[in-house]
């Protein structure tokens, strides 16, 4: 016996007359299963999360993923790091 076998109780106007037994054998594979600690997590984890944008906040995200995405050359840091930096207003002489 490798299948174990639960018992579901049925009407008795179902199945066979023949049988006094108001038991029928349902196989596990018909049975909802216990869900694991782990089942439970993946589900959680890799749950399924759709976002519809509005044609503005597209736009936005696309030019959110095209600064942070830009190639980045030595020369073009160099620039940014040694730029001129002035603070506050400038005095006309």
């Amino acid at each position: 016996m490798s299948e174990i076998s639960k018992f579901i109780p049925m009407d008795e106007n179902e199945g066979n007359k023949e049988s006094s037994s108001i038991f029928k054998a349902c196989q596990n594979n018909k049975l909802p299963a216990k869900q694991s600690g782990w089942s439970k997590f993946k589900s959680i984890l890799f749950y399924e999360i759709k976002v519809e944008l509005t044609p503005h906040q597209q736009k936005i995200e696309n030019e959110i993923n095209e600064f942070l995405h830009q190639e980045i050359t030595w020369s073009k840091f160099k620039d940014f790091l040694f730029q001129d930096v002035t603070f506050g207003k400038k005095k006309t002489v």
